[in-house]
């Protein structure tokens, strides 16, 4: 602690150096409550990245995030209309949703490694432009072969948005990365519920291959900010005490039954989201609410990863993960019996139970893998539940072709109940922690 000097000169110059010293004093404290300061931030080290503007990171993070993962749940809407314009049945409806998803899921750890050479607000841009891209093509073809193709342009740009985005965010927090995270993961849930609904709407009023220009005009925007705001954050490693204390709790057993879990848990959400527009259209819904339809079960959604992220804390992740696989089960089963505006009161809900046992799945990921392979460790997960939304519709496809939309239904809440036993068999992995 610094002491203030006696000053024996003229009246002035003492005035002055009081108040300079008084400023310097200021300062120095104001240093100790500073949230951007290493000593705050990271006392014992694990805050390399502190000098980086954090808050920009996130919210750019957040916005890449929303855009994707909008444009991911976009072709729900789009669906119905393809299948008017080019006469698909419901396989080949559920194989242009993989060839998005697929590409999507097979190019993320590639994409990693693009971004060690290029840097990741290069890679995110120019995979932000290629996701645009993509749905401006889709508006300009005219043949189902052209359809796929773009929508794989489309899917191989946003196989850069998980890794990269989500890297940046625990990255520029460090340790305190968990907070920043779930925000993040929060965003993208507020682009599927915009954009479907966008898109939802600009059909009513527009043909659909100009609705698609339009939205990729949205999507060109948004990499040029990304490429021109994105700060540079370095790779930095956890301190040594933060990774030796991970590490110990750490347990690899149980990551192969937490990676199924989330596999089937996306099977389910991603077959009922492709066969969903066709149960209400057999209801009598309008276009115009079918829109607002996704919209609930995506807002539903959004909602039910804060609420499970809390029920998790207080009842545990397999208590959780019982509750919601259960009351998904119920719930698909009330949308195919109940009349449209019953139907549309629980939509909330659903979406609500859909998503949220994935946030209880991703929060667990770090807690049953070594610090040094967290990391891959995510992105192994992520492309696993990709390559389930990927594949899975088309498995449900298939089976809707053969006993009809509403027996392909009931085939995704026997999944969800099929998820029962794997949840209680991972139940003693995450007991020793």
């Amino acid at each position: 602690m610094l002491r203030e000097p006696r000053l024996s000169v003229s009246s002035n110059t003492s005035l002055r150096v009081a108040a300079a010293w008084r400023v310097l004093r200021f300062s120095q404290s104001m240093r100790l409550f500073s949230f951007s300061s290493p000593t705050a931030a990271a006392p014992d080290g694990a805050d390399q990245a502190a000098s980086v503007p954090r808050t920009r990171v996130l919210w750019l993070s957040c916005m890449a995030h929303a855009l994707h993962d909008g444009y991911t749940d976009m072709i729900y809407a789009l669906l119905p209309v393809w299948q008017a314009d080019f006469g698909l049945n419901y396989a080949a409806l559920a194989i242009l949703r993989g060839i998005y998803a697929g590409t999507m899921a097979m190019l993320q750890l590639p994409a990693g490694r693009v971004a060690r050479t290029l840097g990741t607000r290069t890679t995110l841009a120019v995979g932000t432009c290629l996701a645009a891209l993509g749905y401006a093509v889709a508006g300009m073809s005219g043949t189902l072969l052209g359809l796929c193709v773009a929508l794989a342009i489309s899917g191989s740009g946003s196989s850069t948005q998980h890794p990269l985005a989500s890297g940046a965010v625990s990255r520029a927090y460090g340790r305190n990365a968990r907070g920043p995270l779930s925000v993040y993961n929060f965003s993208g849930d507020l682009g599927k519920s915009a954009l479907p609904a966008a898109i939802s709407i600009l059909i009513t009023v527009m043909p659909w291959r100009h609705a698609l220009w339009a939205m990729s005009i949205i999507g060109i925007l948004v990499a040029a900010v990304i490429a021109l705001f994105l700060p540079s954050v370095p790779r930095t490693a956890l301190s040594t005490e933060g990774a030796s204390t991970h590490s110990s709790n750490g347990s690899r057993s149980g990551f192969p039954l937490l990676l199924t879990i989330g596999v089937l848990d996306t099977a389910v959400r991603m077959g009922l989201l492709t066969f969903l527009p066709f149960l209400l259209k057999a209801k009598g819904i309008s276009p115009p609410m079918m829109g607002t339809a996704l919209a609930l079960v995506f807002i539903g959604g959004a909602a039910g990863k804060f609420v499970c992220g809390w029920l998790g804390a207080r009842v545990g992740v397999i208590g959780t993960v019982l509750a919601t696989e259960g009351g998904t089960a119920a719930l698909i089963l009330a949308v195919i019996w109940l009349p449209l505006a019953l139907a549309m009161i629980v939509l909330p809900l659903l979406g609500a139970m859909l998503n949220g046992t994935s946030s209880v799945l991703y929060g667990t990921v770090p807690e049953l893998t070594p610090v040094e392979r967290t990391e891959r460790a995510f992105a192994l997960f992520y492309t696993g539940t990709i390559a389930s939304g990927a594949l899975s519709p088309v498995v449900y496809g298939l089976l809707g072709d053969r006993i009809g939309v509403h027996g392909a239904t009931i085939a995704t809440a026997i999944t969800a109940l099929a998820i029962f036993p794997l949840a209680l068999a991972l139940r003693p992995h995450l007991r020793a922690k």
